[in-house]
């Protein structure tokens, strides 16, 4: 976002309080605080992530914020970015009458609208909310899409980087990689990765299968005596096993997947807590959780 647009829209307004705002569709309206304006773009409404009828009494013509007719009746309510501007004077007053209050979203703009002249601001550019596991999961997988994601890393204009670590290069052997994005500092053997993420220092085994994955990495490299003293004592080393495959889930760190495990929610469950056996199901997603170990043979 180039906030100078955003501090523009502020002043043109005189307003006391701007949101900046993106309209959404239906699907995902539930998820956000939802807002409504009147002809001038002044917020006259909050609702906090509702439901039902309360869901449907946000709706609003968006066209009003310049979308085409046919946007509008896409998307057809307004949510908050959770952004805001203020006239110093009057962020000084909210909280000093909201003393109590710890959520601007929730408590104090709400209760602000009808007293002072709380404005939009319409972003246009890519935003993505990852307060539940299916858009975090969706939002990582995006930027592997070819010729050129929602987002990019690669923009000369605006790159982004990460921080240093000073890890080696990725060393693959006889792997076959597709629409996918690598980190540094990985190990693979002889697999095969699709439309999947893989952070740093992630190790994959022979004869694995990779599909529409997040694979977080690890903090750390596990020795090579580690490893093999590991594995003859009966403790299963950091990474993917041997023959094993992994479709539609995320993995997070330091997690340890036996040899010959397959995670592809064959069931087709949407939700389930099984953190005791070391994941569990969001949204048809399997999330297998931080230094978890999954055993050989595990069918999910």
């Amino acid at each position: 976002m180039d906030y100078r647009d955003f501090v523009a829209r502020h002043q043109e307004t005189n307003a006391d309080v701007t949101l900046s705002v993106v309209p959404i569709d239906e699907k995902r309206a539930s998820s956000f605080g939802l807002i409504k304006i009147d002809d001038r773009g002044r917020i006259i409404d909050f609702s906090e992530k509702p439901k039902g009828d309360a869901l449907k009494q946000m709706s609003v013509d968006t066209t009003c914020l310049g979308l085409s007719p046919e946007e509008a009746q896409s998307s057809p309510y307004i949510a908050s970015m959770g952004i805001y501007v203020f006239k110093k004077e009057v962020l000084i007053d909210l909280l000093s009458k909201n003393s109590e209050q710890t959520d601007f979203g929730k408590e104090i703009l709400p209760m602000s609208a009808k007293d002072y002249n709380v404005q939009t601001y319409l972003f246009k550019g890519y935003w993505e909310d990852i307060g539940t596991i299916e858009a975090f999961y969706h939002s990582n997988l995006a930027l592997t899409q070819q010729p050129k994601p929602a987002f990019s890393f690669y923009d000369e204009g605006a790159p982004i980087y990460t921080r240093a670590r000073y890890l080696p290069p990725t060393k693959m052997l006889n792997c076959t990689v597709t629409e996918s994005m690598i980190s540094e500092g990985c190990i693979l053997k002889d697999c095969r990765i699709h439309h999947s993420v893989l952070g740093i220092r992630s190790r994959v085994e022979a004869d694995c299968t990779i599909e529409d994955a997040l694979l977080m990495g690890a903090d750390a490299y596990e020795p090579f005596a580690e490893r093999q003293g590991g594995r003859v004592s009966g403790k299963i080393p950091i990474g993917i096993g041997e023959g094993s495959t992994i479709r539609r889930a995320i993995v997070d760190k330091n997690a340890r997947i036996g040899r010959n495990v397959t995670i592809v929610n064959k069931e087709r469950v949407e939700e389930s807590n099984r953190e005791d056996l070391g994941f569990y199901i969001r949204s048809g997603i399997v999330v297998v959780i931080k230094n978890a170990t999954i055993p050989d043979g595990t069918l999910i």
